[in-house]
């Protein structure tokens, strides 16, 4: 049946069937390539993934696509809970425009508007204005079950140390206790805090753990009801909780905001194009620091429909130029100073983002001392120093960390960032939804050379012994001989 002139939904089943056709005329998955190694009688994988959001799916399908099979995906949440759509995101729909490719490597049938549209119809994708966030969730997990990826939840990596002869040994522990598995190239694809965590002012620590939380918690916010709750920032996430806790029917909700007005215009969305992402990584690293200390002085502004959320409950405050001077204990509730006024709330909730922080993931102590940081290879102009990205890694091409000093552990090159920390090396390819695709190509054909290189006596010894016949001598004959005979025949 036709409704409004458009076809009905196909619905999943032809996708799927599509999907299969379009990868068997792309000649997908690609060979398995790769020499299988072994070691104390164990195979040995080829890749492991820590994280199975967005990046350690798209890396793990990029993966297969270039060859590399032998691979696993470990991830602690259980599974359809990776990454952070159905847990502390709280916008209602995402903020990338519906159109973006997402994940889907090149593949038309893989990504998100063909799934949508196999269910719902053109129409209703034409009447969509923003994908809804836990739709995005259902999709990765249909991602996930239809490119058949190997994760592991449940499962945390607690430790990754380099061996001596250049594999990397992981912990890993899970309901059943703890293993120790042995990889040859390890991929970092944990998210905003994956080499850190959440960052809350200092003043945080001067109360009770009980009065606060950070946007990236798990907060109930039914407990919230009726009480006075103030949000620390101006960015996305703050106007998500803040809205949230409006309507889950906070009294009132105040943002403490540190600057005059709140940031207006997202820069990197002004010169974003392919030359950005494909051409960003060949930049001096002087060019690069530019581009990421002035856009973080620029800050990237609340998207609209975030800020309309919050600011259309006449319950909501927005207190401009007023950072937090001191926060103090008043019985069962807080006094907050701006150099605005005093402020009385029961619960604050800090925005604050994420930082890099090694001594916050005991999972890298091993590896952190040797990983090359910005600071270490650039020193910026007086005027434009920042912290912040001096501790950013100083990525390789393909993602892998640099050594700090050159010989002293090799194997830190093996293991890939391919988490929000490596923006100001890469540029925006693990940021978001639009380019995951050009960052997990551009890290798959980076690993599979240097599995390839780091094999090559193996292939070359491959090629060498490689004696299938093409032709087997039925298919033509010497016309001399021939002649030859013949005329002796004659004779």
């Amino acid at each position: 049946m036709t409704i409004g002139g458009a076809p009905p939904p196909a619905g999943l089943g032809a996708l799927e069937e599509r999907l299969a056709q379009d990868l068997r005329w792309l000649n997908l998955p690609a060979k398995d390539w790769v020499p299988p190694r072994s070691v104390d009688g164990a195979r040995v994988l080829d890749v492991a993934i820590v994280g199975g959001g967005l990046c350690g799916l798209a890396a793990a399908a990029a993966l297969r696509r270039v060859g590399v099979f032998n691979i696993a995906i470990y991830d602690r949440a259980p599974e359809g809970k990776e990454g952070p759509w159905i847990t502390f995101a709280r916008m209602d729909t995402l903020r990338t425009r519906k159109e973006a490719s997402g994940p889907a490597l090149g593949v038309p049938s893989l990504t998100f508007r063909a799934w949508f549209e196999a269910q719902y119809g053109v129409e209703a994708w034409e009447r969509m204005d923003k994908i809804p966030r836990t739709m995005w969730m259902e999709y990765l997990v249909w991602y996930r079950k239809i490119l058949d990826l190997p994760v592991h939840n449940d499962t945390a990596v607690t430790a990754i140390v380099p061996r001596p002869d250049g594999l990397i040994a992981l912990s890993r522990t899970d309901s059943s206790g703890s293993q120790k598995i042995v990889a040859r190239r390890v991929i970092l694809a944990t998210g905003l805090d994956g080499l850190g965590g959440p960052t809350e002012p200092p003043i945080a620590r001067t109360i009770d753990r009980h009065f606060w939380t950070h946007g990236s918690d798990m907060i109930d916010f039914a407990t919230l009801r009726g009480k006075r709750v103030g949000v620390v920032g101006a960015g996305a996430s703050a106007m998500d909780n803040a809205a949230t806790a409006l309507e889950q029917g906070a009294e009132r909700v105040d943002l403490f905001i540190r600057r005059e007005r709140i940031p207006t215009t997202d820069k990197f969305s002004g010169v974003g194009s392919p030359g950005m992402v494909h051409g960003y990584y060949g930049l001096p690293t002087k060019l690069k620091w530019r581009y990421q200390y002035f856009g973080n002085l620029a800050q990237i502004p609340p998207p609209r429909p975030s800020t309309l959320r919050v600011s259309r409950h006449p319950n909501a405050y927005f207190h401009l130029g007023s950072p937090i001077f001191a926060v103090k204990q008043d019985g069962d509730s807080l006094v907050v100073t701006t150099p605005k006024g005093r402020y009385d709330v029961d619960f604050l909730i800090f925005t604050t983002g994420f930082g890099i922080d090694f001594s916050l993931r005991p999972e890298l102590a091993a590896i952190a001392p040797y990983i090359r940081l910005w600071r270490d290879s650039f020193t910026p102009p007086d005027n434009e120093r920042s912290e912040e990205l001096a501790l950013s890694p100083d990525l390789s091409p393909d993602f892998t960390f640099r050594e700090k000093v050159p010989g002293i552990c090799p194997a830190v090159s093996h293991i890939a960032c391919f988490a929000y920390p490596s923006v100001p090396s890469q540029g925006k390819l693990t940021s978001g939804i639009p380019s995951i695709s050009d960052g997990a190509l551009r890290l798959a054909r980076g690993l599979a050379r240097s599995l390839f290189v780091e094999d090559g006596e193996q292939h070359f010894a491959d090629f060498m012994a490689y004696d299938t016949p093409e032709l087997l001598g039925d298919e033509y004959g010497d016309a001399d001989a021939i002649l030859e005979k013949a005329n002796h025949g004659q004779r």
